[in-house]
């Protein structure tokens, strides 16, 4: 299996970061990528895939989008300019209008600059959205023509994944979430657009999915997100767990 969007870098895996990871790889968990929410973190993210042989992405949360610098490209560039690795992606990026702990018009000129910086530097998209899906389609709609990408932490309903799917060619990355007793639209959304639409995530440490609910989440609990997609499609977790993962290398690459 391939995690696309987890925290490796968090320091609530301070303690046990080598075992979780040795947890993860007796999961089935083979690839993990770490996901910058700023700055800072997107240079630990970098730093921890060069020590564990994992993979990173560099982005800006709409969360920090108000302490994004005025040039966000050369920000970009001066972090990476240290060498090693490449990205796999830029990311996460997007609009969050149920917190709203950057302005909106902030947060909308922060993910338009890092979404024109993927587009010209060929790199994949990792998407935030949260309760901001006509803006955030508007906003893919005008510039984002072409990019390859990922809505990380899919909640939304039918129809907003087949727009997201059919007319942007995303996919959806789907974790811990899908496994809530609430969570019935996004399981519906899932049936609707089919697996070939669909990578595995967890987002840890946040979100892990039930049984373990409540607990810090870690890749190891991926696998009872793709038990949960097993049941969806009926098929077996295997199946879930091969088709996933070709469709995440078709989005990040080898």
């Amino acid at each position: 299996m391939f995690d696309t969007h987890a925290h490796i870098h968090d320091t609530v895996f301070d303690a046990d970061r080598a075992d979780m990871l040795a947890r993860a790889k007796a999961a089935g968990v083979v690839r993990i990528i770490s996901v910058g929410t700023d700055l800072a973190t997107s240079a630990a993210a970098r730093a921890v895939a060069e020590r564990y042989g994992l993979e990173f992405s560099i982005g800006i949360h709409p969360h920090d989008a108000r302490d994004a610098p005025a040039d966000v490209a050369a920000a970009f560039d001066e972090l990476l300019a240290a060498g090693g690795a490449p990205p796999r992606a830029i990311g996460e990026m997007g609009l969050d209008y149920y917190y709203d702990h950057s302005p909106r018009d902030v947060q909308r000129r922060v993910f338009v600059d890092q979404l024109r910086f993927a587009k010209e530097r060929g790199l994949p998209a990792i998407f935030h959205q949260r309760d901001a899906f006509d803006d955030f389609a508007a906003v893919l709609a005008e510039v984002g023509g072409g990019i390859r990408g990922v809505v990380h932490c899919f909640t939304g309903n039918a129809a907003q994944a087949l727009r997201l799917t059919g007319e942007f060619g995303l996919y959806l990355g789907i974790g811990g979430v899908a496994t809530f007793k609430s969570a019935g639209d996004v399981r519906d959304a899932v049936a609707a657009v089919g697996l070939d639409r669909i990578i595995l995530e967890t987002d840890c440490p946040y979100l892990a999915p039930v049984p373990y609910r409540g607990k810090r989440n870690e890749p190891a609990f991926m696998a009872a997100t793709a038990a949960l997609l097993a049941g969806v499609f009926d098929t077996a977790t295997t199946e879930i767990a091969a088709r996933t993962t070709a469709n995440a290398v078709a989005l990040f690459g080898p």
